[in-house]
Parts: structure tokens; C-alpha cells; sequence
């Protein structure tokens, strides 16, 4: 059976003081039994967080990880950098990176992996726009993308990746996907690694939800055989998050 995780991706909010007075104020009240709880923060912060949950099983993951292991890529991280001080996870391929930042399938890919060669779990992001959603093309985007990030992971490494369907016109709009778009598009995945990789990886990769989850929506998700969880945005800087994170033991 597949682990729950439940990811919380910060983006640009707190600075490392701030993260440590809100990791201090919601930590105790998050449980992680039978789930994994990710908070991937800002770079600047993920030490300072990582020494405030001591003591916890929370993990913190980044945001993004370039391809290079070093060179000439000012303000940019690399998987080696990442690796050394013993991140997890990382998210890779966040439709705001990709709109925002000129991020492609192909580089995409290149962050996957180096991500894994570097030891990291990628949370690699992908959805489809409305324009793409109205005009009947979302298993067709779903499927390029997928296709682009897992193109040369090794079979062994598929099992150990996680995958968050991310409508990209859900995300920060307050409007969510319906229960059905979610799960048949978090089934749809599950398909295409089936495809690629056999069935064994297929029902042990992990694959989320991320628009716009909170706790008024996370339970019914996260009940669905196909989605193993979320890749949370704003609600996983409020102080409701555990709730979320509770929405996982629907499915127990």
C-alpha cells in the first residue's frame, strides 16, 4: 500500500525567522503517522527549519534544483549543494516556474535527474491550463509532460519519484478541480507510468493533487484510490495545516 505524503510548498513566504516561529507554533500538532510530511521552503530557510523540527519526523524539501552540479548559473542550487546538506525532497517542474521562469519539459527533466542522481525525491509538477482543459487536450498534456520528465530515469528509481497534478487553473484561484477531474487525471498518470515503466511502478509511485487544497476539500481527495495525498500551497502556511494533514487518515 502506498505511503501518504503530504507536501507543503511555501513559495516566497517567510523569512527564516518567521518560518522557525511558524514551524515552532504548528509542529506539535501535525501527525506523522502512517504519512510523510514534507514543508519544502525557501532556500535561505531550510536550515533554520530543519534544526526547529528536530525531534519531529516533518522533512523539509526545496523548491527547485538546477541540472548543472556547478558552473556559471548565478543564484541558482544544484542537486549536489542540496544532496550535501541532506534535503529529501524537491519540487521540480512547478507550473509558476514553468509560466513564470521559462522553465521546459526538457530542463525539466534535466532537473529530475540530477535531482536523483544526487539522492533527492522529485516531486515533479505537472497540468494542464484552461485554455488546454476547454479545448479537450488534458490527457494529451499530462501525457507530454510525463513523458519529458521521465525520460531516461532508470526503472528502478520510478517507484521512489512522486508525481502532483497541478491544474494550472486551479492553482492560487481558490477554484478546485471537482473530485472526478482529480482522480481521473491522477488515474490517467498512473497509466502513462504503467506504459513506461510496468505496472510494478505504476502502483508504487505516489502521485498528488496540488490547486488549492485546504481543509475543506483535502479529505474527499485524498480518499480517491489514485491520489496519495497533496502538494499544498497557501494552506500550508496557515495554521489550519494539520488539518490537512489529518485529511490523510480518511483513506487509512
Amino acid at each position: 500500500m502506498r505511503k501518504m505524503i503530504i507536501a507543503g510548498n511555501w513559495k516566497m513566504n517567510f523569512t527564516p525567522s518567521k518560518a522557525v516561529e511558524f514551524v515552532n507554533s504548528i509542529k506539535n500538532s501535525i501527525d506523522t503517522d502512517k504519512r510523510d510530511v514534507v514543508l519544502c521552503v525557501p532556500y535561505v530557510a531550510i536550515q533554520s527549519v530543519r534544526d526547529a523540527l528536530g525531534g519531529t519526523h516533518i522533512q523539509v524539501g526545496a523548491q527547485n534544483v538546477h541540472y548543472m552540479d556547478d558552473g556559471a548559473y548565478t543564484g541558482e542550487i544544484s542537486g549536489a549543494m542540496l544532496g550535501e546538506i541532506g534535503v529529501p525532497y524537491v519540487v521540480i517542474g512547478h507550473s509558476e516556474r514553468r509560466e513564470k521562469f521559462g522553465e521546459s519539459d526538457t530542463t525539466v527533466n534535466l532537473r529530475v535527474l540530477n535531482a536523483i542522481k544526487h539522492g533527492l525525491i522529485p516531486i515533479i509538477c505537472v497540468g494542464e491550463t484552461l485554455k488546454q482543459r476547454k479545448g479537450g487536450r488534458t490527457f494529451e498534456v499530462l501525457r507530454k509532460q510525463i513523458n519529458f520528465a521521465l525520460d531516461e530515469v532508470p526503472a528502478a528509481q520510478i517507484a521512489k519519484i512522486v508525481i502532483a497534478y497541478e491544474p494550472i487553473w486551479a492553482i492560487g484561484t481558490g477554484e478546485v478541480a471537482t473530485t472526478s477531474q482529480a482522480e481521473e487525471a491522477c488515474a490517467m498518470i498512473r497509466e502513462r507510468v504503467s506504459e513506461i515503466h510496468g505496472s510494478y511502478a505504476a502502483n508504487a509511485v505516489r502521485i498528488l493533487y496540488g490547486g488549492s487544497v485546504d481543509p475543506s476539500t483535502a479529505e474527499e481527495l485524498f480518499a480517491q484510490q489514485n491520489i496519495d495525498g497533496g502538494l499544498v500551497g497557501g494552506a500550508s502556511t496557515k495554521q489550519d495545516f494539520y488539518k490537512v494533514v489529518k485529511a490523510g487518515l480518511c483513506c487509512e
